[in-house]
Parts: structure tokens; C-alpha cells; sequence
């Protein structure tokens, strides 16, 4: 996601981000017959199969070969059993899975959205920040940020807006919301369960006669809702007004989203490559969370915390009860203050700690060095994009150079992205001319491509390493080195998020926007949303050299199958000696000098 940093709307050259979804860095841390009969209940009113279908932007083919079908059904059955335990986060996975393995299936995109919608009102309420300005803001304040939003889609957002389809999945988010025991317990604690459902039953049919013609018209449909939910329910009109929002934005596309004060500041500190935290890698890994980093000098290795370890438990909260990605948001902090975890480590045996959360620098380029000592293969592991990566890369190359780099690997698996800027910049480092990237939205100000110079070019045999975990600003330098033939690209097929976002920040209350702007595009043209790039030389993919295994042993080159096919490659080559050329420091030839971008995270 390419993501704009706004301090405000009206900002001509804001920070862009592409693709930023990481667990936050603070722990690095993304058949319609049987709708019908199993679903009851999970379904809220407004979203049942029939009225869904006719603002769903999905349609379901007419034919579909027989085995897709009992693929599609068995996708969908699995996905309803996650939703009847309220296994949110887990069908959110499930259902982005399966629906790019069938993107043309209406009913699994339509769970989707359902379980999305509940995931994002757990989190939302377990989000303190969002709490702060759910008790600090008045309706009539909670109305000009919705206002606000609507304004920010409407001149920004990357597709034309169907007015309708917002208003139906703002209606939706609030009947979600009153199905979920943490915003009833908080905001409905004394009403009685049937009440409340006999509301929610009801909202559908009191806005289904309003005009929803424009956005002004939704404000006034939302202030009535909002009125309508303080009478019959004692429900505040903030809370009310905030659900509308939520669903406005997070079901637009899988990107697009509403940031809480807290997730605003993350971001940004995502953006500058340091963040408050403990200074770990993290990925959920069924009812743990695993370490697959320990950034050096930070709080989690003065600790003692290794790589390849997990995490069980964060405060009061245990994986095996609540989803691990809602225990990781636990994490999260204020600096200088104290967390309580239990960590399992590599003997199994559990260790009960209580860490620190500081700030700490986040490297994007690690385990700098010769893979191939007598060949003199570099490689450098780029884990994002960031400010500082271009400062990062140039630093490990010159020392790679000095001790007599003949080629390169650069390994980009299970990068998800980060600033644009960072991304075109490193491309340019390595191509003499042509096209890096293009992009193209709605607002033509998001139209631009960005050219690469002959000047400060590095000349080494190349070979770039992804997989389906690289993506957005990692697609973007993979798609230019793959396109410009520059050098090789092994490994599997990467993740296909080509979409650019923009972080807008409110100037109503301290909420950001992550809004969808743009598409973007390699030189020859290639989409990359869905498709993904393409590797010249594909191979299955296997655990990551220097990072942990199942087992939470740390791999060896060995056992790391891609990175010895690049070998491989470079064996079969007859290697060159680098060089580097003078840089002319005028840029003005290329637009993304004006823009600072970033490409994030699928």
C-alpha cells in the first residue's frame, strides 16, 4: 500500500505509503445454499445473500468448472465454522486467502466484509486511543469527522463512490457492533439483549427510504441513527456515528481503513524506521505468537529474548483464548512503561518476564555479507522500506564493494513493502535508464511515472529474491529489475498488492486515513494488484537463511533452497566486477523527488 503522509487534505506533496499492513513494528508486528442455511445469525439484516449481491462489486460466474466448486464450498464451509466460534481474525485470513484464489465468488467475498466487520470492533475496543476519543468527542464533532472522511473519498479515493454501498456497509458495522458482547458490554452494559436485538433487526428498514445520493445525505441519515439509537437504547451518538465510519472505511477495499490515534502515530514511526515497542519480529503461528526477529540492542535481546521463541501470553491475555494478533496489540505502549509476557523458549520450558518498552531504531537492511566468499556473492536482506533505507542499502553495498563484491542477491522474501520513494530510489541504484514504476488514480494529481538516471548506478550482476509475502513497494523494485532484465528473479510468484494508499491525518479529531489512491504499474505496463510479479526462475519456497524454522531453529544457508538456486545462478554466469559511477545530484527530471512515497505492507 503506498501511503501519503497529509497533515492535512489540502497538502500538494504529502508521504505515500504502498501496502503497509506489518503486525506494527512494535513487535514487527495482515455455494450459496449453504450461506443460506448456516449463516443465520452470523448474517447481519442488511447483508444477507439477496440484498448484499446488488451492491457487491464481485459476481459470481456464471459457470464454474466442478471442482472449483466443491473448492468453493469447502472454502466456505470452513470459513462459516471460524465465524460460528467468532474466530474473527482467523476467518478474516481464511476468507483474504481463498478469495484471491477465487476472486470472481461473490458469498466469499461478502464473508469477508462480515468477519472483517467483526474482527474491527474487537479491535477497535481494545484500541485505548479510540476509547479516549469515543469519551472525549460529541456527536455533532463525531459527524464533521464522518463528514470529513466522506470528503477525503470523495476527491481522492482510487474508484468512483457508490453513495448506496457506503451506506450499507455503515449500516452493516453498527449491527455488527451490537452483536459483539465488547461494545454492548461498554456502551449497552444495562439494556436488556432483546431490546437491543429488536433495534438492530429494525435499522435496516429506518434508513432503506432515505436518499443516499450524495454524502450530505448520508450525514443526515447517520444523525438520525444516531438520534433514533439514543432514544430507544440510551446509546451514545458518538459511538453510533464511529461504527458508520468504521464500516465506511474498512470495506472498501483491503487496504483503505481508519487509523485510531494510536495506529497514527504507529504508522508514522513505521515511516521514520522506529517505534516504541520491544524491539521484536512477530508472526501469529496457530495459538502463539513466534519471534522471527530480535532487532540488536534493543530491550527484547537485553532481556534475553531469541529468535525463534514465543510468545503466550501478554498480560492477562492467553493465545490459546484470544487471538494471537489481538494479544500482540498488547504490546503496544507507552515508552519507558513495563509489559508482562510469557515466553516458551526452544526447550519448551516457559519463562515469565517483564520487559520494557522503548523506542528503538528498526534496521530494514540485515545479515549483510558474502554468501559465496571465493565468488564474492553479496547479500543483503531488505525487510522493508523506509526513510532510511536508501541510506541503509548504499551503506551495506559500498562495504560489500570494498571487500570485492562481483554480484548481489538482494532477498526481498516476506518484505511487505513501505515508502514508494524508498523503493523507486533503490531501483534507480541499480538501472541506467527507463521506466520504475507508474501510477494511475482517479484524481489525475495521482498520475506520475518515475523515471530511473544513469548516474550513481551499480553495475553488479543481480539477482532478487521473493516470494508470496513480498509486496507492494517490494513488487514495485522487482517488477523494474524484472522488466528492465537487469538481473534475475527467483523464487515463487509475490503477493500482487498494486494498489497505492495515502495517510491522511483529520483535522477534526486525531484520526488518520489509510485511503486507496492509485494503482500502480511495472514498466511494461503490467498490473500488479492480484497477478503479482512473476519470477524468472520459480522455486518451491523454504525456510529463510538466518531465520527461524517450525521448529524455531534458526536456518542455515544449506536449507535455504532459493537462496541456493540464486547461487546456482550465479555459478552458471561468468561473474563481473562492480562499479560505480559519479551521480549527478539534480533530480529534477524525476517526479518522485517532489513526493515523498512509501509502499507498505499486503
Amino acid at each position: 500500500m503506498d501511503i501519503r503522509q497529509r497533515a492535512s487534505v489540502d497538502l500538494p506533496s504529502p508521504k505515500m505509503l504502498i501496502g503497509y499492513v506489518r503486525m506494527g513494528l512494535l513487535a514487527r508486528v495482515n455455494t450459496r445454499s449453504i450461506l443460506a442455511r448456516l449463516a443465520a445469525g452470523l448474517v447481519c439484516s442488511c447483508l444477507t445473500a439477496a440484498s448484499y449481491a446488488q451492491v457487491a462489486t464481485k459476481a459470481v460466474p456464471a459457470e464454474i468448472p466442478d471442482l472449483q466448486v466443491d473448492e468453493q464450498s469447502e472454502a466456505l464451509t470452513k470459513g462459516l465454522e471460524m465465524e460460528k466460534e467468532r474466530l474473527w481474525s482467523e476467518a478474516v485470513r481464511h476468507y483474504e486467502t481463498v478469495s484471491r484464489d477465487f476472486p470472481k465468488n461473490a458469498t466469499l467475498y461478502q464473508r469477508l466484509i462480515i468477519s472483517r466487520l467483526h474482527y474491527d470492533v474487537n479491535r477497535r475496543y481494545q484500541d485505548e486511543s479510540y476509547l479516549a476519543s469515543l469519551r472525549e468527542l460529541s456527536t455533532s464533532q463525531a459527524l464533521d469527522l464522518y463528514s470529513e472522511v466522506l470528503a477525503n473519498l470523495n476527491t481522492h479515493y482510487v474508484d468512483n463512490i457508490d453513495w448506496q454501498r457506503v451506506m450499507v456497509h455503515g449500516t452493516a458495522a453498527l449491527e455488527v457492533a451490537l452483536t459483539e458482547e465488547k461494545f454492548t458490554g461498554r456502551m449497552l452494559a444495562n439494556v436488556p439483549a432483546d431490546r437491543i436485538e429488536a433495534f438492530r433487526q429494525s435499522i435496516h428498514r429506518k434508513t432503506r427510504s432515505r436518499s443516499t445520493a450524495t454524502r450530505f445525505d448520508l450525514r443526515g441519515t447517520v444523525a438520525f441513527v444516531a438520534q433514533v439509537a439514543g432514544r430507544e437504547l440510551g446509546l451514545s451518538g458518538t459511538a453510533t456515528v464511529l461504527e458508520f465510519l468504521g464500516g465506511t472505511v474498512s470495506t472498501l477495499d483491503p487496504y483503505t481503513r481508519l487509523l485510531s490515534p494510536n495506529q497514527l502515530d504507529e504508522m508514522f514511526s513505521n515511516i521514520e524506521g522506529n517505534f516504541v515497542g520491544l524491539g521484536i519480529e512477530l508472526k501469529t503461528d496457530g495459538d502463539c505468537l513466534q519471534i522471527l526477529s530480535v532487532i540488536p540492542k534493543g530491550p527484547a535481546e537485553e532481556s534475553g529474548i531469541l529468535a525463534g521463541e514465543r510468545i503466550v501470553r501478554v498480560e492477562k491475555a492467553h493465545t490459546d483464548d484470544v487471538a494471537p494478533d489481538v494479544v500482540a496489540d498488547l504490546l503496544r505502549g507507552p515508552e519507558n512503561t513495563y509489559v508482562s509476557l510469557t515466553v516458551i523458549g526452544k526447550n519448551d520450558q516457559p519463562r515469565e518476564m517483564s520487559v520494557q518498552r522503548r523506542r528503538v531504531e528498526v534496521p530494514c537492511v540485515e545479515n549483510v555479507r558474502f554468501v559465496n566468499i571465493d565468488k564474492r556473492v553479496g547479500y543483503l536482506r531488505l525487510t522493508n522500506f523506509q526513510k532510511t533505507t536508501t541510506r541503509d542499502v548504499e551503506r551495506a553495498l559500498r562495504d560489500l564493494h570494498k571487500q570485492g563484491m562481483k554480484s548481489l542477491i538482494i532477498d526481498l522474501r516476506g518484505n511487505p513493502g513501505g515508502l514508494l520513494s524508498a523503493a523507486v530510489e533503490i531501483a534507480d541504484r541499480f538501472l541506467h535508464s527507463g521506466k520504475i514504476v507508474t501510477t494511475r488514480g482517479r484524481n489525475t494529481r495521482e498520475n506520475f511515472e518515475y523515471m530511473a538516471h544513469a548516474t550513481n548506478t551499480w553495475s553488479v550482476p543481480l539477482v532478487v529474491l521473493i516470494d508470496h509475502d513480498s509486496a507492494s513497494a517490494s513488487e514495485i523494485f522487482a517488477g523494474a529489475i524484472a522488466d528492465s532484465k537487469r538481473g534475475a528473479i527467483i523464487g515463487e510468484t509475490s503477493y500482487g498488492k498494486g494498489s497505492v494508499q495515502g495517510i491522511f491525518r483529520m483535522d477534526t479529531a486525531k484520526f488518520g486515513l489509510c485511503l486507496t489512491t492509485a494503482k500502480f504499474y511495472s514498466p511494461s505496463g503490467r498490473a500488479i494488484s492480484r497477478k503479482g510479479v512473476i519470477p524468472t526462475i520459480e522455486v518451491e519456497p523454504s525456510y529463510i537463511a538466518a531465520r527461524p524454522n517450525d521448529s524455531g531453529e534458526l536456518t542455515s544457508d544449506l536449507e535455504d533452497t532459493v537462496l541456493q538456486k540464486a547461487m546456482e545462478h550465479f555459478n552458471a554466469t561468468t561473474p563481473t566486477g562492480s562499479s560505480i559511477a559519479n551521480r549527478n545530484t539534480d533530480r529534477s527530471t524525476n517526479r518522485s523527488s517532489n513526493r515523498g512515497v512509501v509502499a507498505g505492507n499486503q
